[in-house]
């Protein structure tokens, strides 16, 4: 099953010096069933895309912990780790794409690596700082993840990745 992970900067830097990434809690967020029953149209590439969007701000939660931990200088960008795995629990008392993996992805099961560009850090921080408010229906909060939201997440190889984290590292 293909799944979305939500990371930060920190979890592609360990990616890179371990060779696995390491979901926190082991969420996950997939095409299941219930991500499926709750669209009234669409095919699986828009449904994955779905899923992967769902990973994107769970990724938005993620650093809006660690901005509250004062890791100002983490870079304010979402990251979304695309992989294959087997063993993946559907966890229906979350959100409708949220699944459970156990222990952490072998860089073997990435099939790429989604990251926003440089360009869209203001946003991504802003939306950081806004998602919780977001999530319990203040409008303008929503309009601030939604500026986030609107950035595309750009593709990379997992062959790629050292070479991103390098150059964000600068």
């Amino acid at each position: 099953m293909r799944i979305y992970l939500p990371g930060t900067w920190p979890m592609l830097r360990r990616l890179v010096k371990t060779g696995k990434f390491d979901p926190i809690g082991g969420t996950a967020f997939a095409l299941t069933p219930k991500l499926r029953e709750s669209y009234v149209t669409g095919d699986d590439e828009e449904l994955e895309y779905a899923a992967m969007s769902e990973a994107a701000r769970a990724s938005l939660r993620l650093l809006a912990v660690e901005f509250g931990l004062g890791e100002d200088q983490v870079p304010a960008r979402r990251v979304v780790v695309a992989a294959d795995l087997e063993d993946v629990k559907l966890r229906p008392d979350l959100d409708d794409g949220a699944v459970r993996i156990t222990g952490p992805v072998p860089m073997s099961a990435i099939a790429a690596v989604h990251v926003d560009t440089e360009e869209a850090e203001h946003a991504v921080r802003e939306a950081a700082g806004a998602v919780d408010k977001a999530d319990l229906g203040d409008l303008d909060a929503e309009f601030l993840v939604g500026e986030a939201e609107d950035q595309e997440l750009s593709w990379y190889s997992p062959e790629e990745v050292s070479f991103l984290v390098d150059l964000g590292d600068l």
